[in-house]
Formats: C-alpha cells, sequence, structure tokens
C-alpha cells in the first residue's frame, strides 16, 4: 500500500511540475483569449453606439418632418376654412351643389393625403422599433 501511496504521490508531483511548467504558456494563451474576446465586445460596443447615434438622428429627423407635416396641415385647414368662407359669401355665384362638391373634394383629397402621410409615418416608426430591438 505505500508503494500504491508513493506511485500516487509520484503522479500527483508529476502533474504539479507539469503545471508549472505550463503557466506561461496557458497564461499566456489565456490573456490573448481574453484580448481577443475584449476586441470583440469593444467592436460590438462601436457598431452599437453607432446605430443608436444613427437611429436617434433618425428620430429627430422625422420628429421634425411630423412637425412639418403637423404645421402644413394646420395651414391647409386655416386655408381651406378661409376658402370656405369666401365661398359661403359667394354663394350667390355659385350652385350650391357644385360649391358642396368641391368642399367635399378638397376635404376627401386632404384626408387621403393625410391618411397616406400617418401611414408612411407608422410605417417608418415600426421600421425604426425594428432596428432599434435589433441593437
Amino acid at each position: 500500500e505505500v508503494q500504491k501511496l508513493n506511485q500516487q504521490l509520484e503522479e500527483k508531483n508529476g502533474e504539479i511540475q507539469q503545471m508549472i511548467n505550463q503557466p506561461p504558456y496557458e497564461k499566456e494563451r489565456e490573456i490573448l483569449r481574453l484580448q481577443k474576446t475584449l476586441a470583440e465586445k469593444e467592436k460590438a460596443q462601436a457598431t452599437s453606439d453607432v446605430l443608436c447615434r444613427s437611429l436617434t438622428d433618425e428620430t429627430h429627423q422625422l420628429q421634425r418632418k411630423l412637425a412639418s407635416t403637423a404645421e402644413m396641415c394646420q395651414h391647409l385647414a386655416k386655408c381651406l376654412e378661409e376658402k370656405q368662407r369666401k365661398e359661403k359669401g359667394n354663394s350667390d355665384d355659385q350652385i350650391p351643389t357644385e360649391r358642396s362638391n368641391q368642399v367635399f373634394f378638397q376635404l376627401l383629397y386632404n384626408e387621403t393625403s393625410l391618411q397616406a402621410l400617418i401611414c408612411n409615418l407608422r410605417e417608418e416608426n415600426r421600421m425604426l422599433k425594428q432596428k432599434v430591438a435589433h441593437v
């Protein structure tokens, strides 16, 4: 049994000796692996930062576009109201059905263009949400 224990002791000593001889290589290998992992994470972070900045810029641009569109819609609504007021003043010159048809088609055109704009904005919003989720 003493021989068996001595043999196990020699095996353990051999393993210890191997560990003593290997650590510089193991340490270097581990350092290289960690550096590579760090570089990959830094690259991913930089990509993420660029995407976030891009999305932020695009969001601001869309907000400005939405604000200008809303302003334009308000302007068009005011113009339409003024036109309707003027037409009411000149109602003697036009047949009522003709005037109501013009107003109806003008409102229909405005509503259709607003719906198209809303649809476009919803699509852009959906795409931005997808990009944010991806980031």
